[in-house]
């Protein structure tokens, strides 16, 4: 499982204008996250028994989650598709899967109501097996830690070439890791299986508070496909973002593989959704002109759209497309995740709900958070892919051949 060569670090300035400006986001957050917890959930909330969760559970952890899973969709593709060419891009997707769980469980801590009971949560005589939630909660801790075991071996190679007394520890520990690494992949793989389907089990008993157009049988089965061509699109577009903000080159062949993959996914995913519409009779919901039936095409046509512009092979060869196409997909497939979470689901007659600043805040400063650690850890750790120069990527050349490919594909910084 070793594979120094592949991955670099990125020898640039941590403290630049763009971490500071992310550091102020994520400290605007974390005051009004203190605010929380110092005058309680309905300080800084409008959540009511009518709405007991809003955008911290459906954006940072159902939609948070799935845009997560590009670990997940890697894994599968390399480890049981057996497609190795892709392996480079897998130790920038854990991390980015690490950060996105992390983030995920802290942001149901947030939400929590009575958060000095979550200590219950770790006594196994207190555990509710017949609880949806109970198995997301667990699932989802364990993944955390099981994706923080697959990206320590980039922790252990930066710290055994270290002149301290840790390089002595990383040395001994890593060629151990990598031989049970295989047991933490598998584990890796079926853990997001689980708790992905079992987020859309948990809006099933919703019945006639979801509506029609999103609440099925399917709901288990349409969000497993999702987060699959969302950990994809995703991939797409954290290599095709970094390598520009880098100056990198890009991944240009691997992505178009990816690319090429995600048509076929969301055409499976189109075909489940109409064909269960057709089935209860809702499709002509879709094209009543209402709230729902725009959202729902909104949703539908970003898909859509962005899975037929990734069946031409010059899209699937530009970075610019790509990069424009994995953000329709990401936004569609988000998008469907928040419709079925908040957008579609209706309590009932007098109960209204729309986020208030501080909950805005706190979940722009959680995806700042995110993106600063990603930022520290790429110039702290081998993640990246190395290119074609494995000892160094930011020599003269590699800049000079990175911008070479953005004019050749009009993907230029101006």
């Amino acid at each position: 499982m070793a594979h120094e060569n592949e991955y670099t670090v990125l020898k640039r300035k941590i403290v630049t204008k763009p971490f500071l400006f992310l550091l102020a986001i994520v400290i605007v957050g974390f005051v009004f996250i203190g605010v929380r917890y110092v005058k309680g959930i309905g300080a800084v909330t409008n959540l009511s028994d009518g709405y007991p969760w809003g955008i911290w559970i459906a954006y940072d952890v159902a939609t948070g989650t799935a845009l997560a899973c590009g670990g997940y969709a890697m894994a599968i593709l390399i480890y049981i598709m057996n497609r190795w060419k892709y392996h480079p891009l897998i130790r920038s997707a854990i991390l980015t899967s690490l950060f996105g769980y992390g983030l995920a469980g802290l942001s149901v801590v947030i939400d929590l109501g009575r958060f000095w009971n979550i200590y219950n949560f770790f006594i196994p005589s207190r555990w509710q097996f017949n609880s949806v939630m109970f198995e997301v909660a667990l699932c989802v801790m364990t993944y955390t830690l099981v994706l923080f075991v697959e990206f320590l071996p980039a922790i252990l190679e930066r710290l055994k070439n270290q002149d301290n007394f840790l390089a002595k520890y990383a040395k001994w520990l890593y060629p151990k890791l990598n031989s049970i690494l295989i047991f933490f992949i598998a584990l890796g793989i079926t853990l997001p299986s689980m708790h992905q389907s079992s987020l859309g089990t948990m809006m099933t008993i919703a019945t006639h508070k979801l509506h029609p157009l999103w609440h099925t049988g399917f709901l288990p089965l349409l969000f497993l496909i999702n987060c699959v061509y969302l950990g994809f699109a995703v991939v797409i577009f954290e290599s095709i973002v970094s390598s520009f903000a880098f100056n990198r080159p890009y991944e240009v062949k691997e992505l178009s593989g990816l690319a090429g993959i995600i048509p076929w996914l969301t055409a499976i995913w189109i075909s489940i959704r109409i064909g269960d519409l057709y089935y209860r009779g809702q499709l002509s919901s879709a094209f009543k002109g209402d709230f729902y039936s725009i959202m729902f095409l909104i949703e539908f046509m970003l898909i859509v759209v962005g899975s037929i512009m990734l069946l031409n092979d010059k899209i699937r060869k530009s970075p610019r497309w790509l990069f424009v196409t994995a953000c329709l997909i990401m936004f569609g497939g988000g998008l469907y995740r928040m419709n079925v979470y908040i957008v579609g689901f209706n309590p009932g007659p007098g109960w209204r709900y729309f986020p208030s600043l501080p909950e805005f805040m706190i979940t722009l400063g959680i995806v700042a958070l995110e993106i600063l650690l990603y930022l520290i850890f790429v110039k702290l750790f081998p993640v990246l892919p190395s290119g074609h120069n494995p000892d160094e990527i930011l020599t003269e050349e590699a800049v000079e051949k990175s911008k070479a490919i953005s004019r050749r594909f009009g993907w230029q910084k101006r």
